[in-house]
């Protein structure tokens, strides 16, 4: 059997730092907002190239605080519209639309999977106020267009870090740090992933950090004192510790990954297969290596074939964010919108296996029954 993503085998790569690090703690006696929290955050902060990292509950909510702290700060309000790639994992939207904000969903672009740049200015209006990018698949999604777009329209640029940990832009920035604001989930699936649910915000704005940190913790930024009316969302110390042991090894973790995609990008051959446009290392951590087969049936025939022969392999995203229930009614959504290179790649992508902990040997089984596909 060859696992989608061994969890087990992920964490054994640094079991006993991890265990070490983890009975510090649990022995310590202090297990919220103290100094292993300070220290990822320091840390976590110097790899990003941000001034400012804030641990939180998750990613969802590290995307919520960002917008819910630019409505308390003045900057956008219910209403307001923010520019989103149509095929993201829903978190992204859920945190526009929880804060009483209008998502405008725009398409990618097919052969790199990530917003078209070529199509956002039509998408812009006056009540636009930010731009939500969102790293896919590991993949740089940031073009320079988009910046250029952010300063012409005077727009808050955010970034979805959910998948991107160590990924970079051809000008050396690491994703997180190229925007307004970025957040970040360490689910333990994550190229950095806790052992337990985990996120961060990123920025290099003072006035923006603090009040995220604030609405994180009740909305408060002195011991009984509310400045907000917030919610409690924070990363415990253990996921902190867990994450700062995790941080060291990234790098070379990624690049385990990158050898896989390698691998992939070079024997997979297949009429039926189209795999996305290489990018150069620095740009692609390989979150996920996703394929697009050609047709919603010969997609799940090759799902249900690769699970018989003991590949595991996973559908991102099956059904589009504008097609789910939740949305079904909304007035953006009304009547529902069209968005066929969305819809094609929920009926067409499976993402294969791919990891720290998979062996190229692994890898070549994997290839071998997709090429006989």
């Amino acid at each position: 059997m060859i696992p989608f993503l061994s969890l087990q085998d992920v964490t054994a790569l640094h079991g006993a730092e991890i265990n070490e690090a983890v009975s510090r703690v649990v022995n310590g006696g202090w297990y919220l907002q103290g100094k292993e929290n300070e220290k990822f955050e320091k840390h976590y902060s110097e790899f990003i190239g941000s001034k400012y990292t804030v641990g939180c509950a998750n990613g969802l909510d590290a995307l919520i605080w960002i917008f819910r702290a630019y409505i308390e700060m003045g900057v956008m309000k219910p209403g307001d519209e923010v520019i989103v790639p149509a095929n993201t994992y829903i978190a992204t939207i859920l945190a526009v639309t929880e804060n009483g904000l209008v998502p405008v969903l725009v398409e990618p672009q097919p052969n790199t999977l990530e917003i078209d740049d070529e199509l956002i200015e039509d998408a812009i209006t006056d009540k636009t106020k930010a731009i939500a990018i969102v790293h896919l698949y590991g993949r740089n999604a940031y073009t320079d267009k988009i910046g250029y777009l952010c300063k012409k329209y005077n727009l808050k640029l955010i970034e979805d870090c959910a998948q991107s940990h160590g990924c970079k832009h051809t000008d050396g920035r690491v994703t997180g740090s190229i925007g307004d604001a970025a957040g970040h989930s360490f689910y333990p699936g994550k190229n950095l992933g806790a052992l337990g649910d985990g996120g961060a915000m990123t920025t290099s704005d003072p006035e923006l950090a603090a009040a995220v940190r604030a609405l994180a913790n009740y909305g408060s930024q002195k011991k009984y004192v509310f400045k907000y009316a917030g919610r409690n969302s924070r990363l415990d110390e253990i996921q902190a510790t867990v994450l700062d042991v995790k941080l060291k090894y990234l790098v070379e973790d990624n690049a385990k990954r990158k050898a896989v995609a390698h691998y992939y990008y070079e024997h997979i051959n297949n009429p039926l297969i189209t795999l996305p446009d290489f990018l150069p290392d620095e740009q692609n951590v390989y979150h996920l290596f996703p394929v697009i087969v050609s047709g919603k049936k010969n997609r799940d025939r090759l799902h249900d074939y690769l699970e018989e022969n003991g590949v595991g392999t996973v559908c991102h995203y099956p059904i589009a964010s504008h097609k789910q229930e939740c949305y079904a009614k909304e007035l953006w959504n009304t009547p529902q919108l069209s968005l066929p290179i969305t819809e094609r790649l929920a009926d067409e992508e499976l993402s294969i296996p791919i990891g720290p902990s998979i062996t190229i040997e692994e890898v070549a089984q994997v290839v071998e029954l997709i090429n006989k596909f």
